[in-house]
């Protein structure tokens, strides 16, 4: 069946989630064609495999995509209407036990109450720690604390656990298929950096563009002030 005069318009979400080791391209974007036999083929076709276990993510560029659908139609004509790039995240499915969920919530919420009640009662001590954990041993025990107690040892394991919770890693070793708050900072830095660059040279008249000579352009490039 001929597709010369065709055109196959496709639209992707930048991050999807998938279920199945199996991804298709019905699962990552979104098609409309004149002929709808097109779109069901395409729908089944097979972009790439997950790894067995855990939870892995990859980043498909759209590029990619269109290399996949030409290589069963040569002659149709693509257009994206979505993002450049997919981030495609794969969760092994598992059966959920309600009871270890319901005990998830339940020390959640303990354990938001418990923080927030603490970030109360330090307030108003005014950030006094030492001061907060002898109030709270005199009340719960009924004579004045001495020297160290439980009370300390939770608090500075806590902290530590938090720490390592936030920044989503612990030397090499991360947690989670996140990126770490450093890694998100860094690529913000980055590219706050790149469009600060772009617009210097813009203003200064030293970008490469149209109606210019390359000489002038050229002679100008290594000025980074």
């Amino acid at each position: 069946m001929s597709v010369a005069n065709e055109t196959l318009y496709i639209k992707g979400e930048q991050s999807v989630e998938v279920q199945t080791r199996d991804v298709r391209l019905g699962d990552l974007v979104a098609m409309e064609c004149g002929q709808q036999n097109i779109v069901s083929k395409l729908k089944t076709l097979k972009i790439l495999k997950m790894p067995e276990k855990g939870q892995h993510r990859f980043v498909i560029s759209v590029l990619k995509i269109i290399e996949c659908i030409h290589k069963e139609y040569p002659n149709l004509e693509i257009q994206n209407l979505g993002s450049p790039d997919f981030i495609v995240t794969y969760e092994a499915r598992g059966k959920k036990n309600k009871f270890l969920e319901g005990c998830k919530i339940v020390l959640v919420v303990i354990t938001t109450f418990i923080g927030a009640a603490f970030a109360i009662m330090t307030f108003n001590n005014d950030s006094g720690i030492t001061t907060l954990f002898d109030q709270i041993y005199e009340a719960l025990m009924g004579s004045p604390k001495e020297g160290f107690s439980i009370l300390e040892l939770s608090y500075s394991i806590g902290i530590i656990v938090g720490i390592l919770v936030f920044f989503n890693h612990f030397g090499k070793k991360k947690f989670s298929v996140d990126p770490t708050p450093i890694e998100v900072e860094m690529r913000l830095y980055e590219k706050d950096i790149q469009t600060t660059l772009i617009e210097n040279y813009s203003r200064k008249g030293q970008e490469l563009d149209v109606g210019k000579s390359d000489s002038k352009s050229g002679s100008s490039g290594g000025d980074r002030s």
